[in-house]
């Protein structure tokens, strides 16, 4: 009985530290990409339309970067509005009256968060590109992090 539970104990150690090392692992893959402004678009085939989205990893709480994100929309109001909100969900849809697009931040961690933002393309309009990496290069350095754009 007494090497039944050793046992048990013995592999509940080694499950635990397996899932405490992988976890951290998954958090340093997480901070070596931190800042780094991912952005991709893509037509459809009948050229109707398409999609524009740009994602970074903030080394930051999420809702501090969805806060930040919005006091900076809010602050813009002139220029950018908002026409949607989900406090929960940390998401927020916006548009400066031509373009619209949406961003939503992604908690990874306890100051760790994956900020995307999204816009639909319509052929009729000039790409919405660079209000999707304007937003992020926003929060960005609101929260006084480097965010750069990758283009490779």
């Amino acid at each position: 009985m007494n090497a039944l539970i050793s046992r048990l104990v013995s592999v509940t150690i080694v499950l635990l530290l397996t899932a405490i090392m992988s976890y951290a692992q998954w958090v340093a893959v997480a901070r070596a990409v931190s800042g780094r402004i991912q952005q991709m678009d893509q037509k459809s085939a009948d050229g109707k339309g398409g999609y524009d989205v740009a994602t970074v990893v903030i080394e930051a709480p999420a809702q501090k970067v969805y806060q930040t994100a919005l006091e900076r929309l809010q602050a813009h109001a002139a220029a950018v509005k908002v026409i949607k909100q989900d406090d929960k969900k940390r998401e927020v849809a916006f548009t400066n009256g031509i373009q619209t697009a949406s961003l939503q931040a992604n908690f990874l961690g306890d100051k760790l968060t994956q900020l995307v933002v999204a816009s639909t393309l319509d052929p009729s309009q000039p790409s919405a590109t660079s209000l999707v990496v304007e937003s992020i290069q926003n929060v960005c350095t609101e929260l006084k992090v480097q965010c750069t754009l990758q283009t490779d």
